[in-house]
C-alpha cells in the first residue's frame, strides 16, 4: 500500500475567515481609546481621511501656516451625568482640548464651541453648562472665539453634547511626538490616576468608596506643560491618559516608537479611594480614564529637573516617576508587580467605563 506523504502545516499560511472583532454595527467599544477605537481609525477613517498630517495620530496635529508651527484638535464630549464631583460637561471640554494641544508642547490660544442639544433640555441646565465653559476658559487662559448651536428631537440626545477644537502655538525647539521615546527614557506621571472615571462612575452608580469624596482631576494642564518646557525643551512624549487610561496612553507610545515600556506597580500613585473601588468591581486602576493627568517621557538625564518642575506646580504636585523605556520586548508593555512578577498590560479592547468623558 501507498503510504502518502505527510502534508506540510504552515501556520504563517492560515488565514481567518472574518476577523476576530468583526463588528456591522457601531458599539460602545469603538468609543473607547482602545484597540476597537485603533482598528476604527486604521480601517474606516485614515483611509477615508488619508494625509501624512492625519498619519501621525497624536492628540492633535501639527501643521505648519504661514511659517509658524500650530497644534490643532479636535474633542467631543458626551459624558453622562453631566455634573459630577469635580467638574461637568462644560469645563471638561474646555481642559480636553486645551490638554490635547499642550501634548504637542503648544500654548493653547484659540477654542470653538458646538452645542448639541435636546428638545426639552432646560435652558438653566444649558446655561450652567456655558458659564462653565466660559469659567474654564478664562482659567486655562484661552479665547472662546466661534461656536455652533444644533437642537436634535426629544429622545435623540442625551440633554447635552459638546465639541471643541482649538489652535495653539508650539514655541521654537520643541518636538514632542510618540516616535521619539527611546530605550533608557523615564515614564512619569504627573499625579495620582483614576479619579475622573470613578469619580463618574460613583455617581452615576450611586456607589461609596470610603477613603473620602472622590472628585474628578478635571484640570487645564498647558502651565504645567510650559513649567516643563521652562527646565528643557527636550521632553520626548507627552500624552494626556483620558480614555483607556495610563495603560492605553503608554501601549500607544511603546507601539508608536518601538521601544519596550516596563512599569513598577509599586511606584503607581493609585489613591486609597481608586484602589478600593477598582478591587471591589474588579477594575485595573491602570484602565480608567484621567482628565488632569499627563504622561511624560523624557530623557533620563532631564528626569530629576522635570520631576522637580511638575511637583512645584498646583497640577503636578503628586508627579511620580512610574517606569522606563526599554529595547526588549519592542512594542509592548510590562508590569513589574509587588510579588516580584511581571505582567503584561496589554491595549484594552474597549473601555471598562463608557460616557466618562
Amino acid at each position: 500500500m501507498d503510504v502518502p506523504e505527510r502534508e506540510v502545516v504552515d501556520p504563517a499560511a492560515w488565514t481567518c475567515p472574518a476577523p476576530l472583532r468583526d463588528h456591522p454595527t457601531v458599539v460602545l467599544g469603538h468609543g473607547g481609546g482602545g484597540a476597537l477605537s485603533a482598528e476604527l481609525m486604521e480601517h474606516l477613517f485614515v483611509p477615508a481621511y488619508g494625509n501624512p498630517t492625519l498619519a501621525g495620530l497624536g492628540d492633535s496635529a501639527t501643521v505648519t501656516l504661514g511659517g509658524a508651527r500650530l497644534a490643532f484638535s479636535t474633542d467631543s464630549y458626551v459624558v453622562r451625568p453631566l455634573f459630577f464631583p469635580g467638574g461637568c460637561i462644560g469645563d471638561l471640554a474646555v481642559n480636553g482640548t486645551v490638554n490635547d494641544l499642550a501634548m504637542s508642547g503648544a500654548q493653547p490660544a484659540y477654542l470653538s464651541c458646538g452645542f448639541i442639544l435636546e428638545e426639552g433640555v432646560e435652558l438653566s441646565v444649558v446655561g450652567k453648562v456655558a458659564q462653565a465653559v466660559g469659567a474654564a476658559a478664562e482659567a486655562a487662559g484661552v479665547t472662546v472665539a466661534t461656536g455652533d448651536t444644533k437642537v436634535v428631537e426629544a429622545g435623540h440626545g442625551d440633554g447635552v453634547y459638546v465639541n471643541t477644537s482649538g489652535i495653539g502655538l508650539i514655541p521654537d525647539g520643541v518636538d514632542i511626538r510618540p516616535q521619539r521615546a527611546v530605550p533608557g527614557d523615564v515614564v512619569i506621571v504627573s499625579g495620582p490616576i483614576g479619579l475622573h472615571g470613578i469619580a463618574v462612575l460613583s455617581l452615576r452608580e450611586g456607589l461609596e468608596f470610603g477613603a473620602g469624596e472622590l472628585a474628578s482631576d478635571t484640570a487645564p494642564l498647558n502651565g504645567l506643560v510650559a513649567a516643563m518646557l521652562g527646565v528643557t525643551r527636550d521632553v520626548h512624549v507627552l500624552r494626556d491618559p483620558t480614555r483607556g487610561g495610563v495603560a492605553a496612553t503608554l501601549n500607544e507610545i511603546a507601539s508608536a516608537s518601538g521601544t519596550g515600556v516596563v512599569l513598577t506597580e509599586r511606584g503607581l500613585p493609585v489613591p486609597e479611594a481608586v484602589a478600593n473601588a477598582c478591587g471591589f468591581l474588579g477594575l485595573d486602576p491602570l484602565y480608567v480614564a484621567n482628565e488632569g493627568r499627563l504622561v511624560a517621557v523624557v530623557p533620563r538625564a532631564e528626569a530629576d529637573a522635570v520631576l522637580a518642575a511638575l511637583r512645584a506646580h498646583p497640577h503636578g504636585r503628586g508627579a511620580a516617576v512610574i517606569g522606563e523605556c526599554v529595547a526588549e520586548h519592542p512594542g509592548m508593555v510590562v508590569a513589574r508587580t509587588a510579588f516580584g512578577g511581571t505582567r503584561v498590560v496589554d491595549l484594552p479592547l474597549g473601555e471598562q467605563l463608557p460616557r466618562i468623558c
